[in-house]
């Protein structure tokens, strides 16, 4: 009986510890499992990283950076949608100083940024985070030659700082190196997955993929899949079925279900904070829309318009539609000011005066309100869509002795960062600083004004909303005003109309969901 029981205890050992006190396969498999499930790494950061050096990094930017990580360590890409203004770009570079510094990961990666806020960018990463050596890729053919030639050679960078333009042309060079992280600023720009450079940084071998825009659906979702087909290819890799599956009709049940869905599928890769949620220093912006009459030569130049092109608003078929956006730029001249016409100002000899105000309701409103803006210490925005506009305004300011700004699509790089400095100076004399819209949307921060002037507004509603955010963002101490000027009972209020429809579409989906890790 004991040579039976010696054998059931050796039996019964063996499904415990396996042959001669060892484990079985399904320990070993538990335990690999338990040292896996502890490597994965939960990492949360109370205070900034020490290689952010500069200033303190706000609450919400750690925990835009304890996201960031949170993705790094589960090997997901996403997109850092912050609303403009609360410091997305310091959120990138505090990620690569952070792998720099507590990961050893040192890169190489690549930060793709608009032209106008190159050097921005470059600044920032020498300001906040001076460990990184960061390569400008930029200039003439013969300079990024030399750039690539020296100092983009391996274990000389960490990080490659570049245009949309130059990665399209540089990239026979860009396509060999294995990159880490691929940043992209203003990422709205790939939301045409067929466009040159979205074929491009598709094909660059990349380890982990950020987009950072503040607007993250400017017209329709199909743009959204656009954004999310680039980070995360092989989930949504097919547009008609995520258009359908997302397809809104009129019932409104049927639309929060939509709606509801979407939120579910962008939470793990969007993070979007607004302004009002997080930055409690900073006043809520107040917009009034000023409706402004016509003066007598604009009424006469509107009509004119409208009588020679009855024909055109007659047949809106085919080659017409061309016709009629040639006549809703000429309207929207018009209400702009009617010197925009050749002819309609008097002259030659063309001279400055009141006239340049008094043919034109919306100049008379903008002389009545800069001398009551300027009496009461603020300082001024003005923003066109049109750049022979500015040049009015530029007679108008010289006539009144008033000190100006001005940037247009055509300044230069190192201009627009200098007439920034001028403006933003302690005790600056410049009281008012004119932009157009498209040139003046991007990496300006222009935080010492606090009232901005929307001469015109945009098609697309994100540029107008870009435009005010540059006076309203960190750093803001007074309450910002936006004056937003609409010609009465013209073209105008249609363009107005048909934005605020396009914001609809941005509020349901992305701020409604608020997205924010809890």
């Amino acid at each position: 009986s004991s040579s039976s029981s010696s054998s059931s205890s050796s039996s019964s050992s063996s499904t415990t510890k396996g042959r001669k006190g060892r484990m079985t396969e399904k320990q070993g498999d538990a335990e690999e499992m338990a040292a896996m499930e502890s490597e994965q790494r939960t990492t949360r950061l109370t205070v900034q990283p020490e290689c952010i050096k500069f200033g303190t990094m706000r609450d919400y930017q750690v925990e835009g950076l304890n996201w960031l990580i949170s993705l790094y360590d589960r090997g997901i890409n996403g997109i850092l949608a912050d609303e403009m203004g609360l410091g997305k770009t310091l959120q990138t570079i505090s990620i690569l100083g952070y792998l720099n510094q507590v990961r050893g990961v040192t890169g190489p990666h690549l930060v793709i940024v608009p032209k106008s806020t190159l050097g921005n960018w470059m600044r920032e990463f020498a300001k906040w985070c001076p460990m990184i050596r960061t390569v400008k890729l930029h200039g003439s053919k013969d300079e990024r030659k030399q750039i690539l030639a020296t100092s983009c050679q391996p274990g000389q960078f960490d990080v490659i700082c570049t245009t949309y333009e130059v990665v399209i042309i540089e990239k026979s060079f860009l396509s060999k190196l294995h990159f880490v992280y691929v940043a992209i600023d203003e990422a709205h720009r790939i939301k045409n997955e067929k466009s040159t450079f979205s074929v491009v940084v598709r094909q660059m071998k990349t380890q982990f993929r950020l987009l950072i825009t503040g607007t993250p659906l400017q017209n329709n979702l199909h743009e959204l899949w656009a954004l999310l087909n680039f980070l995360i290819p092989e989930v949504f890799d097919n547009a008609d079925l995520f258009d359908k599956f997302f397809e809104v009709t009129g019932d409104k049940n049927m639309q929060d279900d939509v709606i509801k869905r979407l939120h579910r599928i962008l939470r793990p890769f969007l993070l979007r904070r607004l302004k009002a949620d997080v930055e409690h220093s900073l006043l809520p912006k107040k917009v009034m829309e000023l409706y402004i009459g016509l003066s007598a030569m604009q009424r006469f130049w509107y009509t004119k318009l409208l009588a020679k092109d009855i024909g055109t608003l007659n047949s809106l078929q085919g080659a017409a539609k061309g016709r009629l956006s040639n006549l809703l730029m000429q309207l929207r001249k018009c209400c702009n000011h009617p010197y925009l016409f050749n002819g309609a100002e008097q002259g030659p000899p063309y001279y400055d005066g009141p006239h340049l105000w008094e043919n034109c309701g919306k100049m008379i409103m903008l002389d009545k309100l800069l001398p009551r803006l300027k009496k009461e210490g603020s300082r001024v925005l003005v923003f066109c869509q049109m750049t022979r506009m500015l040049d009015i305004m530029e007679d108008y300011c010289r006539f009144k002795r008033m000190k100006y700004c001005r940037i247009d699509g055509s300044t230069s790089g190192d201009s627009r960062e200098d007439q920034m400095e001028i403006f933003n100076a302690p005790n600056s004399e410049k009281f008012l600083f004119m932009l157009s819209t498209r040139a003046g949307g991007l990496g300006i921060n222009l935080y010492t004004a606090d009232v901005v002037i929307l001469y015109d507004s945009d098609w697309n509603p994100q540029m107008d909303l870009q435009a005010m955010d540059r006076a309203h963002r960190i750093g803001q101490k007074k309450q910002v005003k936006v004056f937003r000027f609409i010609s009465k009972g013209t073209v105008e209020e249609k363009i107005i109309e048909r934005a605020e429809r396009k914001l609809y579409l941005d509020a349901v989906v992305i701020k409604q969901g608020r997205l924010a890790q809890q």
